[in-house]
């Protein structure tokens, strides 16, 4: 979930949230906006390395709602459907837009907004089949089931994914077109290959990838935190979560596991994303017409 309107305005933000290679498609990049102008300027960005957007609509987390972001947007199906809309005007198919919802605790609300978005020009819906106010509380998969009854456009399944028989078992029960695995994926990248866990092969490609294409220390330990959550013991876990650096996380992954970075596999050679910020080129435009504008003004008085 990339902040949308950070991405526009540093080169930092671009530059540590996005990166991609020639291989890595079908592509859909996330961003978490609440102003269209926000959301479609920072699609226009990366429509040219990727093949969608999606909006987040369903983080549940303080920040996120506080700041507007995320599951606030449920409140506010309007403005959801405006940020749909505009990127839907600035970008033509077969580009697409998606949403990433919760359930709304009056299940008409959320039906309500699924058909508004179907009508803005949206290509698909994700659908957490939790309201905002759930954790850890087994999916509502009923009301999955008839808000996916409800709607045209194609409907993929999210919530309780953690291994591949939850996928499957989700994917049979509530008749939609697909599955998302969230956390479940983050724990485990090979979780739809039927892996338990995190198989050694999954942090060798990890190790390789990232010797390849620079990346932040906080991306690269993050990830890893992730990846060896059930394979670590919870002392181990202490120990590795609370490394400060890179020399560090690769010397405790050899001496545990045998693992380090070897040759960068050639599918991993990263795309030179050349990003047009758009928005601020208009900007530039207008300062530029009113500045000769004036000029011209400035001449015609002088003569």
């Amino acid at each position: 979930m990339i902040l949308a309107d950070s991405f526009l305005q540093s080169p930092l933000a671009r530059e540590s949230e996005f990166s991609t290679n020639n291989n890595d498609k079908p592509l859909i990049v996330q961003f978490a906006a609440k102003t269209p102008d926000d959301f479609s300027s920072a699609a226009e960005m990366v429509a040219p390395y990727c093949d969608g957007v999606d909006l987040n609509c369903g983080c549940p987390q303080r920040w996120a709602m506080k700041d507007g972001y995320g599951a606030d947007l449920l409140k506010k199906p309007e403005l959801v459907r405006d940020l749909v809309h505009q990127v839907r005007n600035r970008i033509s198919r077969p580009f697409t837009i998606s949403v990433k919802i919760r359930l709304l605790k009056d299940i008409k609300k959320t039906i309500n907004l699924c058909k508004t978005l179907e009508k803005a020009g949206v290509s698909f819906l994700t659908i957490h089949a939790r309201t905002p106010e759930m954790r850890n509380e087994p999916i509502d998969l009923e009301s999955l089931k008839t808000v996916y009854s409800c709607v045209q456009v194609p409907v993929i399944a999210n919530g309780d994914v953690k291994n591949l028989k939850n996928a499957k078992d989700l994917y049979e029960q509530s008749n939609c077109q697909g599955i998302m695995a969230a956390r479940g994926i983050l724990t485990n990248p090979a979780l739809f290959s039927g892996s338990p866990v995190t198989p050694l092969t999954c942090i060798q490609n990890w190790l390789d990838i990232t010797s390849r294409i620079p990346t932040q220390f906080l991306q690269f330990h993050h990830h890893l935190v992730f990846m060896l959550e059930k394979l670590l013991s919870k002392k181990k876990r202490q120990v590795f979560n609370t490394l400060q650096d890179k020399e560090s996380v690769l010397r405790f992954l050899e001496e545990n596991y045998g693992v380090r970075p070897g040759v960068p596999i050639e599918c991993i050679d990263p795309v030179q994303c050349k990003f047009i910020n758009l928005h601020i080129s208009k900007v530039k435009q207008k300062y530029i017409y009113e500045l000769e504008a004036d000029t011209v003004l400035s001449e015609i008085f002088q003569e």
